[in-house]
């Protein structure tokens, strides 16, 4: 009777708890998409006030509709995207409150795990780091079509090798966020640098690595602000020269 119930439950597919399947194909479809979106708004591929439809991504992405939504419907929980009144939802804009909030921020929190990380660096992790910065280096150097994704991508992997040294799986997921909300600031940013020249973009990662190396956490630190505050300091000066000629505008 046993063996009878068991050729039953195979026949009709039923398993028991230890040999339950899922439908993995469709679930890393749609983890495929919203990492895919996720990764292009992460280093920058969408401008701030972009509107991203449903339609349009499902085409470029070659998939349908549904994973799509899901994705963004997650991005906006995550508050790298901003739902709009028609059901579509773009890139939130790069207002003087959300900039400083946003660089406030990511100071405090990755200022930690730099800290965090200190004592747990080693000449291997130093020498990844380095190898890093000399390919970010070399990318510049060719100006490439891709230039701007290919060095964002870089720019993160440095980063986050140093974050994961922390091992706090508490703040990993904060810094991700943040650095999500702050895309389309990294892109406006590098386009005002192109436009105006300046340090290269690894000049602090490199003071940054020579801090950590000499064990100097007040000096890693100060790399790490710096460093940050590049990018957020190069759209502030944006912001106070439209200032200036609106005040202009009006005084004429």
């Amino acid at each position: 009777m046993v063996i009878h119930v068991q050729r039953k439950r195979e026949a009709s597919g039923q398993l028991h708890d230890g040999e339950a399947l899922t439908p993995v194909g469709r679930e890393t479809l749609h983890e495929r998409v919203y990492m895919q979106l996720r990764r292009s708004l992460i280093t920058g591929m969408f401008d701030a006030g972009d509107v991203l439809r449903i339609v349009d991504l499902a085409d470029r992405l070659q998939t349908s509709t549904m994973p799509v939504r899901e994705a963004l419907g997650r991005l906006v929980s995550e508050q790298a995207l901003e739902a709009l009144p028609n059901r579509s939802v773009r890139v939130p804009l790069i207002t003087r409150a959300r900039l400083d909030d946003l660089a406030r921020a990511r100071l405090l929190i990755e200022g930690q795990m730099v800290a965090l990380a200190l004592p747990h660096l080693t000449d291997e992790d130093f020498a990844i780091l380095k190898q890093i910065n000399v390919d970010c280096d070399d990318a510049f150097e060719r100006h490439g079509k891709d230039i701007g994704q290919v060095t964002s991508e870089l720019n993160q992997r440095f980063h986050f090798h140093i974050y994961r040294a922390a091992g706090s799986a508490v703040l990993i997921p904060i810094v991700e966020s943040l650095w999500l909300q702050s895309g389309a600031i990294i892109r406006r940013a590098a386009l005002i640098h192109d436009a105006h020249g300046g340090l290269a973009a690894t000049d602090h990662h490199w003071a940054l690595i020579d801090a950590l190396e000499r064990r100097d956490l007040d000096a890693a630190l100060q790399s790490l602000a710096n460093d940050i505050g590049r990018s957020f300091d190069l759209i502030r000066g944006r912001f106070d020269d439209e200032d200036q000629t609106a005040e202009g505008g009006a005084d004429a």
